[in-house]
């Protein structure tokens, strides 16, 4: 908070560049009804459930995709002398409050949608609301996790990284109705992304599953967030043992 007129302007921007994607949306509703069957009210609660978790995610995490920027410079090997948990100091690099644009931007968009959405409120969905939330960050988190653990072998993997974190987000953004049935399939079992905001929002808007999966895949964000956890888990640690110093 040093400098904050710099910090306000940094919020500031990335409020504002996050706020253009939405808005491009808004404008396409004007020559369209819906996308996917899904009205403009029930793509801003994607958008807004999405854009929230990857933001909390990028907030907690985010500078751990900085991992092999760390392993060129040799900054790395400091850190891994220090009696700390290493995962725990990459996650405290340079905390970056700034992140708090994308965070807020996406908190407006889901609350919009929730006081305009044509929903039947029952306890179960609005308790659903939070628990999107939690394991759809939990999600992304893992994800920036693996793209960090891809960098002990790569050393320079963030922009492949990026693809599964910013770019998953991108596809979450939308209904999936509007994909193919394969790729539907790949973010549901390979890359879990439907269950952060997907198949829970499917159950607090009354959506039938166009894929026709047992309905308890709308309750399965915790299976999922915990399994890809696991993995993340594995392939930190497995880097972690293969990491060799740089020497310098």
């Amino acid at each position: 908070m040093t400098y904050r007129a710099s910090f306000v302007m940094l919020t500031l921007g990335q409020f504002l560049v996050t706020g253009l994607d939405f808005l491009g949306i808004v404008i396409m509703f004007t020559t369209v009804e819906a996308l996917g069957g899904f009205s403009l009210a029930e793509i801003g609660f994607l958008y807004g459930g999405a854009g929230l978790c990857l933001g909390l995610a990028d907030l907690i995490l985010g500078n751990i995709e900085r991992l092999g920027q760390r392993i060129r410079l040799g900054t790395f090997d400091a850190m891994m002398i220090r009696p700390m948990p290493l995962f725990a100091q990459m996650a405290a690099d340079e905390f970056a409050l700034r992140r708090l644009g994308r965070v807020t931007q996406a908190t407006i968009v889901l609350v919009w949608s929730l006081v305009i959405l044509d929903v039947d409120w029952t306890l179960g969905r609005a308790l659903t609301v939070p628990y999107l939330i939690v394991f759809g960050t939990a999600i992304f988190v893992s994800l920036f996790t693996l793209g960090a653990a891809f960098q002990f072998w790569t050393t320079d993997g963030s922009e492949a990284a990026n693809a599964f974190t910013y770019g998953g987000n991108t596809l979450a953004q939308y209904p999936l109705t509007i994909y193919p049935a394969e790729a539907v399939k790949a973010l549901t079992f390979l890359v879990p992304l439907a269950f952060v905001n997907w198949y829970p929002s499917l159950f607090i808007l009354g959506r039938q599953d166009p894929l026709r999966l047992p309905t308890a895949m709308q309750f399965a964000s915790p299976v999922a967030a915990l399994a890809l956890g696991a993995v993340a888990a594995l392939a930190w640690h497995g880097g972690v043992r293969r990491y060799r110093s740089t020497g310098s």
